[in-house]
């Protein structure tokens, strides 16, 4: 047993160049200058960088690269990357082995075809990778070619941001000097910078790879367009926390091996809530490297899976009936000196620092609902969000009894008391008492208070969690700001600071909300507090190019007005691409699987009455099967051809708005209608002529 713990610690980060490799290898006055860098403290100079390339690339050599790439996350949302050898040719027809500065620094990847929502034309295909020091450089492996890969950002030859991490950092370092303003003005002289740190957990499920390659549906989109519910589904509640399964467990460990080698914090894994559904959870880092650490979690699932003959299903709703998987995002502010901002000690309505940092994230919350809910927005988590196993499509707080007390007193003109944890008592005398937490959990909320964080859990399973915390950051380094801005003209601090508190508890207090977020008495009582409620991508993407939130980015300096236009029209592009290939698939799949089995089915149905009424017995049970087989089979028919005609017709609707509100109006009605008179076939054909996997094989059978 301590064998393979020693093994796991040992093998821990062996694939990153991380601090540790960084001391060990660099000489101590370069490792210094580098770590000023990472600091923020000045920038990196050629000299330093052509010493921090060479001693990554042998220790990459040393590794068995042969190659190293910059590796970038484009606004499709997945990463990419282009692979150079190390191998330079010299004059005399040999080789050696070469890496320098400025190909550590820079890299010119074609840009072209990447989406850019008009930020450049085709045939400029110029664009630029630069090195994100701050996220470790790591070694993959993948079959025999072993390659060094270099975490950057992405941008055009005019400097527009074409990625994902741009904006994150830039959102990184506007939420630093924001909360820093904050930190200054309330008497903290010692922190030097706040970071934002991000642990997001995934969840995903598991269906075996011979079912996987039977369905269309899965291989072009992710998810299940058709599938009659199971007798058996998640109502038992058997398989949450359940033992895992031999299969799924070995699986389990080959991911956290591959993970824990590149320096992926992997460490909590358990069944979900759905048959075939798990989770995985990291520990806590700064939010551009959980940003590229998730993207390495879903690529390691994926490819890991394939070994095991599993497929890894990352869409937010591959089965209908069952739990959709989403990301859970949990969120915190850190100083450099190791001060949690989000932790509210024994005493917290006399810690000032933390009543203002929730504070500005309950006022940023609020204010910018609409926008935090856009940042989450595709067509997958419009089948989940709202479906009564996620939050719902409106944004509210969970404070918890201890913090909604102290805002209410707040409201009431300043907070006095907290009240106490205490302590559980169990009521068995040989098990102990248990320290009480503040406030228990409440899982139906879309952005919780935790302890000493927030969990945003709007965040879709496909998503990168870039979107979603540049958001974050923004909106709560603008508030600060704003928090800021009064207390520095002030000579009272602390009576600045005080009135700020109250106004926040009195303004905003609709925002937060303790109770059941699935009810509909909550979707009515939401409605009479005047927030926010969009239930489709569509109208979330609609929101997001406005005046306000163009005049904040900008200000703050993380999107250009340009930037945010083109990141709108990705993301309404991209919505429509994926509904049009939706709806393309299941015509094929009704037309060239499901409607033949059905006709075969009803053929042989039509040949049993037939020969049982020439035998002279009654057929009546044949013959009311036959009719309601040819009806549904007409249903489907006509469906299918309502189907066809709308996605035409939606993909000349106009422009990229139209073109989303039809394929939201006609395409996804036209869909459903498709699907419910097949789901109900499903139910009545033969089950050896059904020629797709059944929800219970692939959810059931391992």
């Amino acid at each position: 047993m301590s064998g393979h713990s020693d093994s796991a610690m040992g093998q821990f980060g062996s694939h990153a160049f991380n601090i540790a490799t960084m001391r060990e290898r660099l000489p101590k006055g370069v490792f210094q200058s580098l770590k000023k860098t990472l600091e923020g403290a000045q920038p990196l100079d050629p000299a330093t960088a052509d010493v921090i390339a060479n001693a990554m690339k042998d220790w990459a050599i040393a590794k068995g690269a042969t190659h190293y790439c910059h590796w970038f996350q484009p606004m499709t949302g997945l990463t990419a990357e282009k692979h150079d050898s190390f191998i330079a040719p010299t004059p005399e027809g040999k080789t050696i082995m070469e890496f320098s500065g400025k190909e550590l620094i820079r890299g010119e990847p074609d840009a072209s075809s990447f989406p850019s929502g008009g930020l450049r034309a085709t045939f400029e295909a110029r664009g630029y990778t630069a090195w994100d020091c701050t996220s470790p450089v790591f070694i993959k492996e993948d079959g025999k070619n072993i390659t060094m890969y270099i975490p950057c950002a992405f941008c055009s030859y005019t400097g527009s941001a074409l990625d994902k991490k741009t904006p994150l950092l830039r959102s990184m370092d506007a939420l630093n000097r924001q909360a820093m303003r904050v930190l200054r003005a309330l008497g903290n002289t010692t922190s030097r910078s706040v970071t934002s740190t991000c642990g997001p957990e995934q969840e995903y499920f598991l269906v075996d790879r011979s079912f996987y390659e039977k369905r269309l549906d899965l291989l072009l989109t992710g998810r299940t367009l058709f599938g009659a519910r199971p007798p058996r589904g998640q109502e038992l509640s058997d398989h949450y926390f359940g033992t895992l399964h031999e299969r799924v467990a070995s699986f389990m460990n080959e991911v956290n091996s591959e993970l824990w080698k590149l320096g992926v914090a992997a460490k909590t894994q358990h069944n979900e809530v759905s048959p075939a559904q798990y989770e995985l959870a990291p520990v806590f880092s700064t939010v551009n490297v959980a940003t590229d650490h998730n993207q390495l979690t879903m690529e390691t699932l994926r490819k890991v899976a394939l070994r095991h003959d599993f497929v890894c299903l990352l869409h937010e709703k591959p089965f209908a009936g069952v739990n959709g998987s989403g990301k859970h995002n949990n969120w915190s502010l850190v100083t450099d000196d190791g001060i949690n901002l989000l932790d509210p000690g024994e005493t917290p309505h006399d810690n000032m620092v933390f009543m203002m940092m929730v504070c500005a994230v309950v006022h940023a919350v609020d204010t910018h609902a609409a926008l935090l809910r856009a940042s989450v927005a595709n067509s997958g988590n419009d089948h989940r969000l709202g479906a009564h196993e996620a939050p719902p499509a409106i944004v509210s707080i969970f404070l918890g009894e201890q913090l909604t007390d102290i805002f209410e007193q707040l409201g009431r003109g300043g907070a006095k008391k907290s009240t106490k944890a205490g302590e559980l008592r169990l009521g068995v005398s040989t098990l102990p008492q248990l320290p009480k937490d503040t406030t228990d959990r409440n899982r139906t909320s879309p952005f919780a208070f935790t302890g000493n964080k927030f969990e945003f859990r709007m965040v879709g399973s496909s998503q990168s969690v870039s979107g979603p915390n540049f958001v974050l950051n923004t909106i709560v380094a603008e508030s600060l700001s704003r928090f800021a801005d009064e207390l520095e003209r002030t000579d009272n601090v602390v009576s600045a600071a005080q009135e700020i508190l109250t106004r926040v508890a009195a303004e905003n207090a609709r925002v937060i909300y303790n109770g059941d977020n699935y009810t509909e008495q909550w979707v009515a009582e939401a409605e009479r507090r005047g927030l926010p409620h969009m239930r489709s991508t569509v109208e979330s993407l609609e929101c997001i190019p406005s005046k306000e939130h163009s005049a904040m980015f900008v200000r703050h300096g993380v999107l250009t007005k340009q930037e945010l236009a083109a990141r709108t029209e990705i993301l309404q592009e991209t919505y429509c691409m994926l509904i049009n290939i939706e709806a393309r698939t299941m015509v094929s799949m009704a037309r060239r699987q499901i409607l033949p089995a059905c006709c075969e089915y009803a053929t042989r149905l039509a040949d049993s009455a037939t020969a049982i009424s020439e035998a002279g017995v009654d057929a009546a049970t044949q013959t009311r099967m036959l009719t309601r087989v040819t009806q549904l089979i007409s249903a489907l028919d006509k469906g299918v051809e309502v189907l066809e005609a709308a996605a035409a017709k939606a993909s000349q609707a106009g422009n990229l708005t139209r073109q989303a509100r039809a394929y939201r109006d006609t395409v996804v009605p036209a869909m459903a209608t498709v699907r419910a008179a097949a789901d109900e076939l499903e139910t009545i054909v033969d089950a050896e002529l059904w020629p797709l996997p059944t929800y219970a094989e692939m959810l059931f059978m391992k």
